[in-house]
């Protein structure tokens, strides 16, 4: 049994205590190791554990850049814990018991600040050994710690030179699956650029300058017509965003919303809005947005975001699968719950949470989502279904299912001019299918996109 299992099916590890004459830089990565067991230990996406952990009186009172450095150090054990584990496994001579949980958490970050993060070996190894200290019977484990982290920073990459990254950090059920779909070249391109951690991409209200915008921000156009920036911006610091000129979104992500057309003037339900990029984009452009979402937390967030922007809509919470408003809509927008796998650059706990049988239970609910938007769009009136998901049974599988339940709905194919995309983002059905590989930009670290799967029917009768 590999050290990875253990932790992950031991007792949740406490918070460890800090001491006050605790060494600078270790606050962080104690932080880090919460994000991190929240995770691999607690089974929570990264995003929960983080809204949760950052609320802390310690967290709080970190400095920008150290909760900064916590979140990047959590993301790269989470992208990163195969190759991680390898170099770990090769320098110790038995795995962890169970109860030593958080000390093999310390080994994570120490590996990947010496293997990704290129922090000095004595500040990683060093903290490293603090860590494990302040641990429950942490001090048996001290000296390994010490004795292994200083191997790995010697000859760790070496040993990383002997596996390919994706096949060892990305489970095999998903790759096998990807495969399957995509032939083994396109897979391993998805995988690789899954393990990438995304840049930051910006999208313009309608009808400003985008290229001053760029030059202004400090960033690049993309094709689509978002802003890109390195991942590590600090979104509050940049020119525009207190004045709500911009919101944050994936350069895929705007194709949904593109994909419905003009909107000016037209009745826009927007089904499992939060946290409310879509409908902002749809806002923007002019529709009478109704954004639906069962989650009052996400939704606040949705609200505080449409402020920012100055744009309105009407905040229902509710259940999309039975949401029954009374009347019907110009365009329904369904961006459905799923697997996102197609998001692992930015959400990189999926790696480590997702399950083979995630994809069946969620194109269940997709399956039922779809089949109530069928009941709100008004006859010549458009449909348009979104995930963020990889796998076929969450995208075109739907579709075709959807089809022939439901005559009175056709697919109208997509055109690469709809999106501002390439012509390779289309499927020979005519929907959309970005990947994770697509949107090359020169440099690797600002290339790449979301991959999506949209579809546009029409409501004919």
């Amino acid at each position: 049994m590999t050290g990875q299992r253990r932790a992950q099916r031991g007792p949740a590890p406490k918070p460890a205590q800090q001491a006050t004459n605790a060494p600078p830089g270790l606050a962080a990565r104690l932080l880090a190791h919460r994000l991190i067991a929240g995770v691999l230990v607690d089974r929570q996406p990264l995003e929960l554990v983080l809204a949760k952990e950052f609320e802390r009186p310690d967290a709080a009172a970190l400095e920008p850049r150290d909760r900064g450095f916590a979140r990047s150090l959590a993301s790269t054990v989470l992208r990163r814990q195969g190759q991680l584990d390898l170099v770990l496994g090769t320098f110790m001579t038995r795995p962890l018991p169970d109860e030593a949980a958080r000390v093999h958490i310390c080994l994570l970050t120490g590996a990947a600040q010496l293997l990704f993060l290129e922090t000095p070996p004595h500040a990683a190894v060093g903290l490293a050994v603090d860590a494990v200290r302040r641990t429950r019977n942490g001090a048996r484990y001290a000296g390994m710690t010490n004795a292994v982290l200083r191997r790995v920073a010697a000859e760790g990459r070496a040993v990383l030179g002997t596996r390919d990254a994706a096949s060892i950090n990305v489970p095999a059920w998903l790759l096998e699956r990807w495969r399957a779909a995509y032939g083994e070249e396109t897979a391993q391109r998805i995988a690789d650029a899954s393990l990438r951690e995304a840049p930051l991409d910006i999208t313009l209200k309608p009808g400003v300058d985008s290229a001053a915008w760029a030059e202004k921000l400090g960033g690049t156009l993309t094709p689509t017509g978002s802003v890109r920036r390195p991942a590590d911006t600090r979104v509050e610091d940049l020119a525009g965003y207190a004045e709500g000129a911009w919101w944050v979104q994936d350069a895929a992500a705007t194709l949904v919303a593109r994909v419905a057309g003009d909107v000016r003037s037209r009745t826009v339900a927007d089904l499992c809005a939060a946290p409310g990029g879509k409908t902002s984009q749809l806002a923007a452009a002019g529709g009478q947005v109704t954004a639906v979402d069962m989650s009052p937390k996400r939704l606040e967030r949705l609200t505080e975001n449409l402020q920012r922007l100055a744009l309105t809509a009407d905040i229902v919470t509710a259940d999309a699968t039975t949401w029954q408003p009374g009347k019907t809509f110009d365009v329904v927008l369904l961006d459905a719950p799923c697997t996102a796998t197609g998001t692992i650059r930015r959400h990189p706990d999926i790696l480590r949470l997702k399950r083979a049988e995630d994809v069946t239970r969620l194109a269940a609910q997709q399956a039922a989502l779809l089949a109530n938007a069928a009941h709100l769009v008004g006859p010549g009136g458009t449909l348009v279904y979104s995930t963020c998901s990889l796998e076929r049974e969450e995208g075109q599988d739907q579709i075709v299912a959807f089809l022939s339940a439901h005559p009175q709905f056709r697919r109208e194919a997509v055109e690469p001019a709809h999106i501002g995309g390439d012509a390779g983002w289309i499927t020979p059905d005519g929907d959309v299918r970005t990947l994770p590989c697509h949107m090359k930009m020169g440099s690797p670290d600002l290339s790449g996109m979301d991959g999506f799967f949209i579809a546009r029917l029409r409501r004919h009768t």
